[in-house]
Parts: structure tokens; C-alpha cells; sequence
């Protein structure tokens, strides 16, 4: 009996295969660039391969994902520029919150507010939410040429210094690298320090050579780009989740069958829960393999003051918003 519910369970797997390869015999193959700033081995990173190999599973290998890391295609503004350019030297890549708000994204931008998210929880509760979709089609919506996937989160962001910080006061005065974002620049701004715009690709330069006193940034991408050795400081204060969406060329995402964009959107579920359930867990071994080194990490276990001196930058972000603000927060 055992062997004929065996025999049975073989027979239906491999008609299902079967059923699978001639669904997607007559779909085209389509090769795809995928490019990402940080290196293969952060959360973003293993967001590409397996976003890449689902794909490829799921669509019975009718789409082929090469993923470029590390940053060899440019910054994240240089790889926003040439998708809406039309370039073509990628057609895919994972763009943090605030390379959108540059481009005009006034809903995305509300992500990158500071402390609008409590735990990762309550931005897990947003991503999964009809808002989500809402924001995901702001990109389409800009006329950028691309189409948002979806969310996913590296940790939250906190600052790193090349001198030792104890709080807060330590800020008054140090030149801190940013992100060409408007929000993060007044959030500098608001806790006394001076903010200087910097690609990412230069920032381990920039730091050695004491361009600027220090930096923002997830704990995994921190250890991953070795930002420790410059700048051994890190205190975490949390100020953003790093959230970022994975995007497509709109000419890409057209030119594909039912059955290709069917496997993307169940590939890209899958992969939300793959960051789900592995960015805590990663971001937790890298603190640990930190401190080993001797990194020095400052608990924040009052971030009050914190949140009190950037709710100015916050009021004045969101005018015009405030209602959908204000549902972001409630989610939690």
C-alpha cells in the first residue's frame, strides 16, 4: 500500500513538471541584469540570488537573473539614472527609499521618516498591507519607466563614527555622510551635525581620509563594506529602517508572458518572507562578530531625546500627508 501512494505521489510530480515545462515552452528567454551597491554577502545581497533563483525555478528557467553586486554598476543614484535613462546596461536593481524621494516619490518618502517605525514587526505589518501596494506604484505612477516588486528591509539604520560617541551631545559639530535625500540631511542637521552628500562607493575613502567624521547605516552593511575598520563606533540609535523595493524596467515586465510575470510576483512573495525571517537573525551575527573585533557598540536605551530633536524635520515632511502618516503609525 505504501508503495502505491509512493508510485502515485512520483506519477503526479512528474506530471506536474511536465505540466509546468510545456506552460512555459512557447515563452521567450529573457536575460536580465540585476545590479545592487552592496556586496553579495549582505541581506540585499542574498535577496538578489534568491529573488534570481526562484525566478529561475518558477518560470522553468525561461528567466535567467544575473546579479551584479557589490556596487561594480555605480551608486544607487547612478543605477536610477540609467534605468530611466534606458541605458540598458541593467534591467533590474534594489533601490533604498530615498533615491525615489529624489525622484519625486512624496509617498515613499514617508518611510524614510525618522522613527516612524517601532520594530521591524510594525514595518513587516506595513509591507504586507493594501498602503504597500499603494506606494509600490508610485514609481509607475512618476513616469520613471519601472515597476516596484516589492518591500524588503536590511535592519534599522544607525550612525558610526571614526572617534568614540556616548549619545546624542556627541553629535554637535561632526561632518556625517548622507544620501542625496533631503530628510536624511535635515535629520543631520536637527542633532547638531553638518551633513555632507558622498556617493556610497566613496564613503570607506572618505571616512579613512577624515573627510567626514562618520556615517549612517544597517549593521550587516556596516560589517559587510568594513566601515569598522575606519570607523569602529557604532552606536545604535536606530533612526530609519533601511527599507528598500526591488524594481523592473516597465519595458522588461511588458514584453514577458502571463506565465513569466505569474513566477516573478510569487517569486517576490517568497523572497519578502525569505528577508523576513533572516534580517534579524543576520543583522544579530554580525553585532556579534563586531564586538568580537572590538568594535565599540553604544546601546540607545532612551531614544527619546533622539526622536524629540528630529520631530521638526518630521512635521515638515509630511504636510499634505498627514492622514497617510498617520495609518503608517498605526499600523504597528
Amino acid at each position: 500500500m505504501k508503495r502505491s501512494i509512493m508510485a502515485l505521489l512520483v506519477v503526479t510530480a512528474v506530471i506536474l513538471s511536465v505540466s509546468a515545462s510545456a506552460s512555459f515552452a512557447s515563452d521567450p528567454v529573457i536575460r536580465i541584469i540585476y545590479a545592487d551597491v552592496n556586496p553579495i554577502d549582505t541581506i540585499v545581497g542574498q535577496t538578489a540570488t534568491t529573488f534570481r533563483d526562484k525566478v529561475y525555478e518558477l518560470s522553468n528557467g525561461s528567466i535567467i537573473i544575473d546579479v551584479r553586486a557589490g556596487g561594480v554598476l555605480g551608486s544607487e543614484e547612478h543605477k536610477m539614472d540609467d534605468m530611466i535613462a534606458g541605458i540598458g546596461t541593467m534591467q533590474m536593481s534594489r533601490f533604498s527609499t530615498f533615491v525615489f524621494n529624489a525622484r519625486g516619490a512624496r509617498l515613499s518618502s514617508l518611510l524614510q521618516m525618522p522613527f516612524i517605525f517601532e520594530s521591524r514587526e510594525h514595518f513587516w505589518n506595513f509591507a504586507h498591507s493594501d498602503l504597500a501596494q499603494d506606494l509600490l506604484g508610485e514609481s509607475l505612477e512618476l513616469g520613471l519607466g519601472m515597476r516596484s516588486l516589492f518591500f524588503g528591509e536590511e535592519g534599522f539604520r544607525h550612525f558610526f563614527t571614526r572617534n568614540p560617541v556616548t549619545g546624542l551631545e556627541s553629535f554637535q559639530g561632526l561632518q556625517l555622510r548622507v544620501p542625496p535625500d533631503p530628510i536624511t540631511v535635515g535629520m543631520v542637521e536637527a542633532i547638531g551635525a553638518s551633513a555632507v552628500v558622498i556617493p556610497f562607493t566613496d564613503l570607506y575613502t572618505a571616512l579613512s581620509t577624515g573627510v567626514v567624521d562618520g556615517a549612517e547605516q544597517p549593521v550587516i552593511n556596516y560589517e559587510a563594506n568594513v566601515f569598522n575598520e575606519p570607523a569602529p563606533n557604532l552606536i545604535l540609535n536606530g533612526h530609519t529602517m533601511g527599507i528598500w523595493q526591488v524594481v523592473i524596467l516597465e519595458s522588461v515586465w511588458q514584453s514577458m508572458t502571463d506565465n513569466q510575470r505569474n513566477a516573478m510576483q510569487e517569486a517576490a512573495a517568497y523572497t519578502m518572507e525569505f528577508v523576513r525571517t533572516s534580517s534579524e537573525r543576520l543583522e544579530q551575527e554580525s553585532l556579534e562578530r563586531l564586538r568580537a573585533r572590538g568594535v565599540n557598540v553604544v546601546d540607545v536605551p532612551d531614544k527619546g531625546p533622539w526622536i524629540e530633536a528630529v520631530s521638526s524635520v518630521v512635521e515638515a515632511n509630511i504636510v499634505g500627508m498627514e492622514d497617510i502618516f498617520q495609518q503608517i503609525v498605526d499600523l504597528n
